[in-house]
């Protein structure tokens, strides 16, 4: 189960980590496009765009459906949740690490005013 989860949140950074493809989530957020208006708010190729919503359908963060000669785009069910815990699992460990380091230097300004400055 871990590696699978490994596997689909390596795939999901992937995918979140170019800024298009970050463009078109927030694009089909506000609403459904086809993917010739999601290429032309984009200013790329219709293939160019096909592969970026590719890369994203993928992983289940948006889906496709094929009426006549349009694909029209919208969110998929598959939310951020898993990157979203992931994140805040990094973060409560760095913060943990900041009030450690905290205390650390607390403890160094209270021993340096006992010893006093020449020390």
């Amino acid at each position: 189960m871990v590696q699978l989860s490994n596997a689909y949140l390596d795939a999901s950074f992937g995918a979140l980590s170019d800024a298009t493809r970050r463009g078109v989530l927030e694009q089909l957020a506000r609403a459904d496009a086809s993917i010739s208006d999601l290429a032309a708010r984009f200013d790329m190729t219709l293939t160019g765009m096909k592969k970026h919503v590719g890369v994203l359908e993928q992983i289940g963060l948006v889906t496709t459906e094929k009426v006549g000669r349009v694909r029209t785009c919208r969110l998929g069910v598959a939310g951020l949740e898993a990157e979203a815990a992931w994140i805040a699992r990094q973060r409560h460990l760095w913060a943990a690490r900041f009030d450690a380091l905290d205390d650390v230097v607390e403890d160094l300004k209270a021993k340096e005013k006992e010893d006093g400055p020449d020390r």
